[in-house]
């Protein structure tokens, strides 16, 4: 049993491989920015967890000895200008925590680089996020990838919404750039593969799909395997930044992970330091082969892990509790109660359904509108749905509300808004019994930053009331 420390936990790589590492009997303590967010649901055997962030310098130290350590940290949540300076930051910090626990071997997952010479501001802080690493004399162990496609990868969001949605795209120009695309499947055989393995010390491997591919090409073959009818007219004028908004209105994926996903799509991606497969002979799924993998997750409703998974909070080291609690002064609130006319298991049913393809029960045109409102202004809208069509985890996010509270048994499910706001808001369902009669308490409460908050709030009380209402009476009925 080997004890591996794994970084980026709640991400889409880092959850399944904590998964795969379980299943192959390691040991895996999992860095969790908010106390309370676990990786899984259940309690799994040889999963423990180090609470805290790695700007931290008080968070490593209560990591016991470890043999492996990975670092799947990436600053990609927010458009910021000091992206290389914060990268830098995180992964000085983690090595200076990992020296302490004797660990023998860092594996880390970065991008495939061409030419270091035209680096997009992403891939540059993956570099020099290396270059930190390997500085640090522990064996490490490098791994590069391009495009990994898996359901909840955010690349593939962009490649599946954009052919899902659109019949007929006008594209600029990145999308005639080479890329190698993998399946997640082959990055994590690859990923645990290399562990404690000595030949795999200080080197750096790119690992890829057996087909090189134009992103337009992605985009066709996905059409094709999907058997949908698209053309893709390429013009020059657009620029990655326009290309970005462009994306942010079509896809799932938010501005900040838009801009850096096209400003690397402009640079070609396809593996050059093959020796890994001298070291592992190893076939590597196709990308048709790959894609009939996710839509068969898909269809089983086995997506363990997407990008929006991870949560960052603004503050260091917080509890789920900062948020779930929630508060009453100084608050405006929104209360609706009414009896259900159906039984308690449908109405939970119903309630543990909201949102992604479900909807919000009454008004969705409304609902859509606000999501739009919010995607202009910066916010994450309503276009990332939800993980699976009927469960919830703490952690996991519907639309532009993240989960706080998911007490099934209880009947209480407590959300907290994700949308740009003048302040904070939460919405919590629960059903009551009084006078031997069930109840269904929906409860809207928003916390106001300053006068600009409590305008907000009033100016919308009136749709406010009319939406919550007609909302809870349909759920209850």
């Amino acid at each position: 049993m080997v004890k591996i420390f794994v970084t980026g936990s709640t991400g889409f790589v880092g959850k399944r491989l904590i998964n795969t590492l379980l299943d192959q009997g390691h040991e895996v303590y999992a860095l969790c920015r908010i106390k309370g967010i676990s990786v899984f649901s259940e309690d799994r055997s040889n999963l423990h967890y180090i609470w805290g962030d790695l700007k931290d310098p008080d968070t490593l130290v209560q990591l016991p000895s470890i043999d492996v350590a990975y670092y799947l940290v990436h600053s990609m949540t927010d458009i910021i200008s000091s992206l290389t300076t914060v990268e830098l930051e995180i992964a000085n910090q983690f090595v200076k925590g990992i020296k302490r626990t004797h660990v023998q071997q860092i594996i880390y997952l970065g991008g495939i680089i061409n030419d270091e010479k035209k680096l997009s501001p992403h891939l540059k802080s993956r570099l020099l996020v290396e270059e930190v690493l390997k500085k640090s004399a522990i064996p490490i162990t490098i791994l590069r990838a391009s495009i990994i496609i898996g359901s909840g990868s955010a690349s593939f969001e962009i490649i599946r919404d954009l052919t899902e949605k659109l019949p007929f795209m006008i594209a600029p120009k990145w999308v005639n750039t080479l890329c190698q695309p993998i399946a997640i499947r082959d990055v994590l055989f690859y990923l645990t593969q290399v562990i404690l393995r000595k030949d795999c010390y200080h080197k750096i491997f790119d690992i890829g799909g057996p087909d090189v591919l134009r992103f337009k090409d992605l985009i066709l073959e996905y059409a094709k395997f999907r058997k949908l009818k698209r053309r893709i007219i390429n013009i020059p004028v657009l620029s990655p930044r326009v290309s970005s908004y462009w994306l942010v209105f079509i896809t799932s994926v938010p501005f900040s992970l838009c801009s850096y996903l096209v400003e690397s799509m402009r640079i070609s991606s396809v593996c050059q330091k093959n020796e890994i497969h001298q070291i592992f002979p190893y076939h590597c799924l196709n990308f048709q082969e790959a894609l009939e993998l996710v839509f068969k997750k898909i269809a089983q409703n086995e997506i363990l892990s997407t990008w929006m998974d991870a949560w960052n909070p603004n503050s260091l080291n917080p509890s789920i509790q900062t948020y779930a609690e929630v508060p009453i002064e100084g608050c405006l609130i929104n209360k609706q109660i009414v009896p259900l006319h159906c039984s308690k298991n449908t109405v939970i049913k119903r309630i543990w359904c909201i949102g992604g393809n479900t909807g919000w029960y009454a008004l969705n045109w409304s609902w859509k509108i606000r999501g739009l409102i919010d995607r202009l202004i910066g916010g994450v809208g309503l276009n990332r749905g939800r993980r699976h069509p009927s469960e919830i985890q703490v952690g996991d996010s519907i639309d532009f509300w993240r989960v706080l509270h998911a007490d099934k048994k209880n009947a209480n499910l407590i959300l907290y808004a994700g949308m740009k706001l003048p302040g904070e808001a939460w919405l919590q369902f629960k059903i009551e019994n009084k006078e031997n009669k069930d109840f269904l308490i929906q409860i809207a409460t928003f916390r106001p930053k300053g006068i600009l908050g409590r305008a907000y709030w009033y100016v919308l009380a009136p749709f406010h009331f009319f939406i919550f209402r007609r909302m809870v009476k349909k759920i209850a009925s």
